[in-house]
């Protein structure tokens, strides 16, 4: 099982991680998805670092802080589940799959964190 929670959670952390820095680099495709689902630019910066704190808590979590690993995963879940509430309200659906996946990965992460403790 451990095994499983440290492939899903890097993985998960990998893909926040890029996302956070795409955001804070204000990246071509996440201005124009923002711009699509109708979230603010001046949401941008805060939504980016709550990803790479997340990504940062997923890591601290796999190295052995497993209480602050679940609440980031958590976290996550939770952000993207707004995301995918989001998109819904908008009726932007050609690319739910991402933010979807987003929150697999969030909410695998920490079922197997509690399974694994």
């Amino acid at each position: 099982m451990f095994v499983a929670y440290v492939i899903v959670t890097v993985a998960a952390l990998v893909a926040n991680a890029f996302v956070a820095v795409a955001d804070l680099a204000r990246a071509r495709f996440v201005l124009a998805n923002m711009a699509e689902v109708g979230v603010p630019r001046t949401w941008l910066t805060p939504l980016g670092l709550l990803k790479g704190a997340a990504a940062a808590g997923l890591l601290l979590g796999v190295v052995g802080l497993r209480p602050l690993g679940i609440a980031a995963a958590v976290g996550l879940t939770l952000f993207f589940a707004g995301a995918l509430a989001t998109h819904i309200r908008a009726r932007v659906y050609h690319n739910i799959a991402i933010p979807g996946a987003f929150f697999a990965l969030a909410l695998a992460s920490a079922a197997l964190a509690i399974a694994d403790r």
